[in-house]
């Protein structure tokens, strides 16, 4: 039996959570256990009713979104929160995932991608819709190009960059190792040195380092 996805709808607006419902009741795999309007009510919801992903907007009255998330990852780390917005802009995306968020996708979405972005982040991963992507990398390098971002990866080698890339990308120690040649003791090597040095914990901030410093390819399945 397939256990549902708990969610907790957060926007302001009665009628983007009526949409929203639409889309997401009819899915067997997905349960609707609240919702409200604003970041202060998104906290306590969470810590109430503990669902597995809250569907987060930005732009709230009496609290945005950014700061919900980031005290409602204090409190319940083990909720994930999936940004659903119209900001699309680099700005807003690394706001939201310095504050916590697994996920960022914007409103003009299909339904499929909202589907698979609540799915995804349910499992610890995270999930970043491909324009929203694209524009990210973009702005990114032409950052680096104006030198407002320094192109260098924290005192990471040559070799702990592929390794980080194929850990981002959901790779297993043996896989890593068969595709770089070497042995899996190495590989487990690379990745002690790489948390070390990046002060990383999880695969989720390790993913969203890599996003960060342009590191993971366009057409990777993240």
């Amino acid at each position: 039996m397939t256990v549902r996805v708990r969610i907790l709808m957060v926007d302001d607006h009665e009628v983007v959570r009526a949409g929203m419902r639409l889309m997401l009741e009819d899915n067997a795999d997905i349960e609707i256990v609240g919702e409200c309007d604003n970041g202060q009510d998104a906290i306590k919801m969470a810590e109430e009713l503990r669902p597995d992903v809250v569907v987060m907007d930005i732009t709230m009255p009496e609290m945005n979104g950014i700061e919900a998330t980031r005290r409602i990852k204090e409190a319940t780390p083990e909720v994930a929160v999936l940004a659903l917005t119209i900001h699309e802009g680099p700005d807003f995306f690394f706001e939201m995932l310095r504050a916590g968020a697994s996920g960022y996708v914007p409103k003009r979405a299909a339904t499929e991608d909202l589907l698979r972005a609540i799915q995804v982040v349910a499992e610890g991963n995270v999930f970043l819709e491909p324009s929203i992507a694209t524009n990210l990398v973009s702005d990114y390098l032409e950052r680096v190009e104006r030198g407002k971002e320094q192109a260098s990866y924290d005192g990471l080698t040559p070799r702990e960059q592929q390794v980080l890339i194929l850990i981002a990308q959901d790779k297993g120690n043996q896989e890593i190792a068969n595709l770089l040649g070497i042995s899996v003791k190495t590989v487990e090597r690379h990745r002690e040195n790489i948390m070390n040095k990046l002060e990383l914990h999880t695969r989720t901030q390790l993913v969203k380092y890599a996003i960060r410093k342009g590191l993971i390819s366009l057409d990777d399945d993240l």
